[in-house]
């Protein structure tokens, strides 16, 4: 049980929220769980949303944003965003079975997207505090400036989430699928 209470509707959210609520729920088909306790500070879900919402558009693929989330909640040790972006993964992704499970051990089966995931792990287990090697890898797998800052704030858009659901113990809305090792 999450340690704030999860509005249980959109319309038990706070009145500003509810605008952003429905606009996730057009888009998803539902308003999951995490939205819908993060929409207890309309302010927080309007950053969020904003923040993912310009990633979104941003040059990395669909899929490589997903691999990422993988890697960061296998890190992290994140089950809510394991489970949600195991089942995004794989649904709307259309990452396979070998694929999800490359991800969450911080690599891919794909050689450029698995720079890209090497890189943005390394990112996280080194705070940002990565060495030349690691930029020289993913800068040669042919990833430019705009997508190597963008890498960069997938990680730290999926750290966010980590941090937020395992400290407020958001109940898993999606099908459950746990971390191997935090």
């Amino acid at each position: 049980m999450s340690r704030i209470p999860t509005p249980a509707t959109i319309d038990d959210a706070p009145a500003a929220s509810r605008p952003l609520l429905e606009a996730v729920k057009k888009q998803l088909g539902v308003a999951p769980n995490l939205f819908r306790l993060i929409a207890t500070s309309p302010a927080a879900l309007e950053a969020y949303l904003g923040l993912s919402g310009a990633l979104s558009k941003g040059a990395l693929p669909a899929p490589t944003r997903e691999r990422i989330a993988l890697a960061i909640a296998e890190f992290n040790g994140c089950d809510y965003c394991l489970s949600a972006h195991s089942y995004l993964g794989r649904n709307l992704a259309k990452l396979d079975e070998a694929e999800v499970a490359a991800n969450r051990a911080g690599r891919s089966n794909d050689p450029k997207a698995d720079a890209a995931v090497r890189f943005a792990l390394k990112v996280a287990q080194a705070r940002g505090h990565i060495d030349e090697d690691a930029f020289l890898a993913v800068k040669n797998a042919g990833y430019d400036d705009a997508q190597i800052i963008e890498i960069i704030f997938h990680v730290a858009a999926n750290v966010l989430t980590n941090y937020l659901n395992e400290a407020l113990t958001t109940d898993i809305d999606f099908p459950v699928v746990r971390a191997q090792a935090a």
